[in-house]
């Protein structure tokens, strides 16, 4: 994976998403919606096959939890894939909500 993988984040009020574009136009998202000031939860993640096996789903998480330490918030993750990842980073505990 490089580590130059450029990830924008799409703020649409409540809603919003993580995107990663490849060249030929495939996206990976993260989709979200918060909940207050101080939580979101993780929809969905999608990563179609021109990004499969370069971490790049791990990489839209990391970046959620990177923005919701900055910012003081706590994550709920109700998709499947966000939820496997926060069990296996224990270090994300600090925002995951409990």
């Amino acid at each position: 994976m490089s580590d130059d993988l450029h990830i924008e984040l799409e703020d649409r009020g409540n809603k919003g998403r993580y995107v990663v574009k490849a060249p030929d136009g495939a996206e990976a998202e993260m989709t979200f919606t918060r909940i207050g000031e101080h939580q979101l939860i993780i929809d969905h993640t999608e990563v179609p096959d021109a990004f499969r096996g370069q971490g790049v789903g791990l990489r839209l998480v990391t970046r959620a939890v990177e923005d919701a330490r900055a910012d003081g918030k706590t994550i709920i993750p109700l998709c499947p894939f966000a939820a496997a990842q926060f069990r296996r980073h224990p270090e994300w505990a600090d925002v995951l909500k409990k």
